[in-house]
């Protein structure tokens, strides 16, 4: 069984991060879960959940600031890390090392321990240090991986919107999925 830490981040979208729980989930995939404090008013903002039925959808849940939690390690064994949405100063914190949070010491880890680390980030326009720092993460390598969903599967509603960049962000973990038609299918 693969094993995946999602931390959801404090910006807009945490639909993104929930819907990739939902389909984790499904496919049989353990879960772990860092909810930032941002986004847990966020999904009380943005949703008609509340953090709790989120954090239910995994099968282990930590506060982010519990830097003694398992996948502060590197040793600890995650196959890979998915922040969803990630936020500008989650991105900036890993590009520079800055480890004060478990999501951003847990994303260092993937990086020194080679595992795969996608950034699913949900901010335009970009100013140049996002940019920067985007490509700083990809040097490391990171998986950037905008919040920019396509229209070549003829999406009828948000929800299809919503599955296309969990898809994508499916497909960056290696599991198929049918949430989208891919192209030239």
């Amino acid at each position: 069984m693969s094993r995946i830490l999602v931390s959801i981040g404090g910006a807009s979208g945490v639909v993104y991060g929930i819907r990739l729980l939902e389909e984790l989930k499904k496919l049989g995939v353990e879960t772990h879960l860092v909810l930032s404090d941002t986004a847990r008013e966020i999904i009380m903002h943005e949703t008609s959940r509340l953090p709790e039925d989120v954090e239910s959808l995994a099968h282990y849940s930590y506060r982010n600031n519990d830097l003694f939690a398992p996948p502060s390690s590197g040793s600890y064994p995650l196959d890979a890390m998915v922040v969803i949405p990630c936020s500008l100063k989650t991105l900036s914190a890993i590009a520079n090392g800055y480890c004060d949070t478990l999501t951003s010491r847990a994303a260092v880890c993937c990086l020194k321990e080679r595992k795969k680390l996608i950034l699913v980030i949900r901010e335009t326009p970009l100013d140049l240090s996002t940019i920067d720092n985007m490509r700083r993460v990809y040097l490391n390598g990171a998986v950037v991986l905008p919040a920019s969903p396509g229209f070549y599967h003829k999406p009828k509603s948000i929800d299809d919107l919503v599955s296309f960049i969990v898809g994508k962000t499916l497909d960056q973990l290696g599991f198929s999925h049918s949430l989208y038609k891919a192209w030239g299918t």
